[in-house]
């Protein structure tokens, strides 16, 4: 069973137990994180693509360290004008290992247990929201209107004489 997920900009085939390098996610050492961005997934002899996500999947992972890559040398220059320049990046990645795919009915029925409890702490935020919206707005200054003077109309210009017309 294989997976293609989408992280940090970049698309990775895994399987449980690889280990991989992605961009630096927002997670302490130790912890297990989801992807939710599950592109396809092989199980059993059966593919199923996403469009473009597939649904009732996701991986999980535990993040085994964050460290930052070799330094990559950006070097630029102009001939002839004295125009040289050195600049390193170092990428800050995060190594994670790939616990377990889930897909199919058994990702459903995780969900259901968590959505009550989930519901229950959406319920809070969404009453703050209400009663933030129900205090009167300040009331704006009224805007000053400008009078446009429009320019006045030329005056026409001479008729030109032509030899036939005399």
């Amino acid at each position: 069973m294989f997976a293609v997920i989408k992280t940090g900009g970049k698309q990775y085939r895994v399987q449980k137990g690889d280990v991989l390098e992605v961009e630096k996610l927002d997670a302490d050492n130790g912890k297990t994180i989801t992807f939710d961005e599950v592109l396809l997934v092989e199980s059993d002899g059966k593919t199923s693509i996403g469009t473009p996500l597939v649904k009732n999947a996701s991986v999980k992972a535990e993040v085994v360290d964050t460290f930052k890559d070799k330094k990559v040398l950006v070097f630029k220059k102009k001939k002839r004008k004295q125009y040289r320049r050195t600049r390193g990046h170092r990428q800050e990645l995060t190594r994670i290992r790939i616990e377990s795919i889930l897909f199919g009915p058994a990702k459903s029925d995780e969900k259901s247990e968590t959505k009550p409890a989930e519901a229950k702490t959406t319920a809070k935020p969404a009453a703050q929201k209400v009663s933030a919206a129900k205090k009167p707005a300040a009331k704006k200054p009224a805007a000053k209107t400008i009078a446009v003077k429009k320019p006045a109309a030329k005056p026409a210009a001479p008729k030109k004489v032509t030899q036939t017309e005399k």
